[in-house]
This record gives C-alpha cells, structure tokens and sequence, in this order.
C-alpha cells in the first residue's frame, strides 16, 4: 500500500471488515520491535457497538420470548 503526501493510507476493505474498523473510528500507531502497528482505540469500538445497538433499539417485531428464540436458534423443537 502507497502512503500519499499527506501520510494517508488505505486500509483495505478485507483488514477493516476482520476489524470491525468503522469511518470515523480511531486508531492510532505504535512503535512495536519489528516495526509500526495498528491499533483500534477501545472507546472507538465501544462507540460504534453502542451506536448499533441504539439503532436496534425497539426494532423487533416479534412476540417471541428469548427462550423460544434460542431454541429456534439452536433447531430445538
């Protein structure tokens, strides 16, 4: 991968799907033995997930119980 002018690189779309690596989410680069690393800042991931899950919120439409649920899940009768 090409590092512009600006310092900017691409993540590619297969490293930021494994990752769960959002637009607007942190990372930062750390000095490892071997060279740079890429990290995902934790408060990063906990704002994505809690940005899901608000949007989820009040979404079902299902009179189901979570135990019927489950055992739909799981192929139980």
């Amino acid at each position: 991968m090409r590092v512009t002018s600006k310092g900017q690189v691409t993540i590619p779309i297969e490293i930021r799907r494994k990752y769960g690596i959002r637009a607007e989410m942190e990372v930062e680069f750390i000095e490892r033995e071997g060279g740079p690393q890429i990290v995902v800042r934790d408060d990063a991931r906990a704002r994505h997930a809690a940005e899901i899950l608000d949007r989820m919120a009040g979404a079902a439409t299902t009179r189901m119980t979570t135990d019927e649920i489950m055992r739909l899940w799981r192929g139980e009768e």
